[in-house]
């Protein structure tokens, strides 16, 4: 599979107007400035397909992007509390109506900062995905920023901070390239089981 391939599709700001689903899909999902955009760049090799900002809620649409047989869609970020109740509203509806929708999706990437505990709302998402058993993935973003020590103390610690046992932890760093192996070995598996 060649990730360099990638190609944005297209976003959509409303759940009404996503396409049919036509292959398969792959989520990532995460709160507002967790690195998603960063994290889809680096398994692309690509220094912008996904638009960066520091600036926390910046994703406000559902983005497709095209890697031969599949879908990566990039999701809204959640809980950014600093945006109008209106679009939050929106952004929620966004990210509902996409996974209570019948698409084909095989996995969620879900993104969560290894700095920190598993904030509410990633708890609230880890909950849904298990109910309505979804498989997904974590992926623990900002590893580069701890110490050895520090990051022996975050992974003890999730041990009893993420409410599931047996779910697939990789530790990510878009500034060393850190899991990108691992994340790219999983989507490539999983579009071959599709073929």
């Amino acid at each position: 599979m060649n990730f360099n391939k990638a190609e944005f599709f297209r976003s959509y700001g409303e759940f009404k107007q996503l396409p049919a689903p036509e292959r398969m899909e792959i989520a990532f999902a995460g709160r507002s400035n967790v690195g998603k955009s960063s994290l889809i760049n680096k398994i692309f090799n690509r220094k912008s397909l996904a638009r960066v900002s520091s600036v926390p809620g910046k994703t406000a649409t559902i983005n497709f992007y095209s890697l031969e047989n599949i879908f990566i869609v990039d999701l809204p970020g959640y809980g950014y509390a600093k945006v109008a109740k209106s679009e939050k509203a929106r952004w929620s509806g966004l990210i509902d109506g996409y996974f209570n929708a019948d698409r084909d999706l095989v996995l969620t990437f879900l993104l969560v900062d290894m700095r920190h505990p598993p904030s509410k709302d990633d708890l609230m998402m880890m909950d849904f995905l298990i109910e309505t058993e979804q498989p997904f993935v974590i992926v623990l973003t900002k590893a580069d920023k701890l110490s050895k020590k520090q990051r022996a103390e975050r992974l003890a610690a999730f041990e009893t901070e993420i409410p599931c046992e047996d779910v697939t932890k990789i530790e990510f760093s878009s500034v060393t390239g850190e899991g990108v192996e691992e994340i790219r070995m999983i989507i490539e598996e999983l579009s071959q089981s599709e073929e």
